[in-house]
């Protein structure tokens, strides 16, 4: 058996983060190969994952940024079962290293980000690497991207939610009204930038919902369709950007808020990333 000795098991311990006894043990069985010691941590984080898999990954780092020119924005989630590991601070370094490339390298998917190479290895592989240390079930789960010729970021104190922004126009004063945006996204959690933008089937299901509490009202069957439509457009009044009350102004709808700085300034991309 290999003579193992502190000092390499502390150079081991710097070079993966993995634990001190970890490192000793894989020393032991790589027999001071340093490589093959690596290797085995690795594995052992492939094993974590692998017994991991059917665990809850409610918990996680949230956090978004733009890119140096602030016409692109992103944000990721990183999921992991614990807010102890969650508020680590190796974790959230670890997340940032993650988005960092991703606005780097102008990354566009999900799909893209976890094949992209972070330190030699793939952010998959780099993440499986993190299993290992913490013990947990992690997941970047998602990923989010807006472009325009102005965007902003917000990320909420806790880092457990994000928004992120695009306008259409670079204006003197949208600099604010980027901020306040990106707010209220945050805030109100719009479904859609305007009306036409909602999906129709979410149209559907709410017009649905309108006739059969309207139904249960006692309302004539005549009139179902015309009360489901009011209550609709109370629904994109809500849940809509631009129709949304100003978090900041609530005598003034987002729209109006925005043509008070430019007429045509508007949203042409959103995305909200939050913990449940």
């Amino acid at each position: 058996m290999a003579n193992i000795t502190a000092a390499e098991v502390n150079k081991l311990r710097q070079q993966t983060g993995a634990g001190m006894m970890d490192c000793k043990k894989a020393l032991v069985e790589a027999e001071g190969d340093f490589d093959k010691a690596i290797d085995i941590l690795r594995k052992k984080g492939q094993k974590v994952a692998s017994s991991r898999a059917g665990r809850e990954a409610n918990e996680g780092v949230v956090i978004g940024k733009t890119n140096d020119g602030a016409t692109k924005a992103a944000a990721i989630m990183l999921n992991c079962e614990t807010d102890f590991v969650a508020k680590n601070q190796e974790m959230v370094d670890f997340a940032w290293g993650i988005l960092n490339l991703a606005v780097d390298k102008d990354i566009k998917t999900l799909e893209e980000l976890r094949a992209a190479d972070l330190n030699g290895r793939t952010v998959e592989e780099n993440i499986t690497d993190m299993i290992g240390k913490t013990g947990e079930k992690l997941e970047l789960s998602q990923y989010g991207v807006v472009e325009g010729a102005m965007a902003f970021a917000y990320i909420h104190p806790g880092n457990r939610l994000a928004s992120i922004a695009a306008f259409n126009k670079d204006v003197e004063g949208v600099e604010q009204s980027g901020k306040d945006v990106v707010m209220q996204i945050a805030a109100m959690a719009p479904v859609a930038i305007d009306k036409d933008d909602v999906d129709p089937s979410i149209v559907e299901k709410e017009v649905e919902i309108g006739k059969e509490q309207a139904r249960n009202e006692g309302k004539a069957e005549e009139l179902l369709e015309k009360i489901a439509l009011g209550k609709l457009n109370k629904f994109y009044k809500e849940s809509t950007l631009l129709n949304q009350d100003s978090i900041i102004d609530n005598k003034k709808t987002v729209r109006q808020m925005l043509q008070q700085v430019d007429k045509d300034l508007t949203v042409v991309a959103f995305k909200r990333l939050a913990l449940s």
